[in-house]
């Protein structure tokens, strides 16, 4: 997380409702000194307490879960590289303005039993934003094919300890240079720009 307190927000639902709605992360973990990541979508609590997700069985992660470990997940959010001359004041340096919410806990692995349920209150959570397209659903797969789908993947739980977000959206500067560097960033680069440039100017 960036050290500037002007980025550092103490909002902790808004952190929470920002990596919820997002749903995608990076999870990271120490195993026998070597860092482990894994790319993964996963679902939230309302109230931040808890995450679940699964892994591939192969994935190295599920070995080192023998016991809980204690893991990261790092959601990003939009962000764009920031030209200094785009805020028309003399003196500046260029920089990155970007969203991140990190959460941190324990992870464990959870009872094979559990994993068809999780499935189904992933997908419908992630197929009701496809709205008015039907959601797809497991039931659509043969009991051959989700049986052997299911052999693959492991369920995991997150109990969420602490939440932590930086909102770089050049909150340091006054009003009307950020405004002007926002109004730059939907023609220069980064993910997301349009909605990067959006959050500036709401800062």
């Amino acid at each position: 997380m960036h050290p500037n307190p002007a980025f550092r927000s103490e909002d902790r639902a808004r952190h929470v409702e920002f990596a919820r709605d997002r749903a995608f992360g990076v999870l990271a973990l120490s195993a026998d000194g070597t860092p482990l990541l894994s790319h993964l979508p996963f679902l939230l609590s309302e109230d931040g307490a808890v995450a679940e997700l699964h892994l591939v069985r192969s994935n190295p992660i599920i070995r080192a879960l023998s016991t809980p470990q204690e893991v990261k997940i790092a959601v990003q959010g939009p962000d764009a590289y920031i030209s200094p001359d785009w805020y028309g004041v003399e003196d500046q340096v260029p920089t990155w303005n970007y969203i991140a919410v990190h959460l941190s806990g324990e992870l464990e692995l959870r009872p094979q039993e559990e994993l068809l349920d999780l499935l189904n209150r992933q997908s419908a959570f992630y197929e009701g934003r496809l709205l008015p397209k039907p959601p797809w659903a497991t039931g659509k797969m043969s009991e051959q094919a989700l049986a052997r789908m299911m052999r693959m993947i492991v369920p995991c739980r997150m109990h969420v300890q602490d939440v932590q977000g930086t909102w770089k959206l050049g909150q340091n500067k006054p009003d009307e240079v950020r405004f002007a560097a926002a109004d730059h960033v939907p023609d220069g680069f980064g993910i997301e720009p349009r909605q990067l440039a959006a959050l500036m100017r709401k800062a």
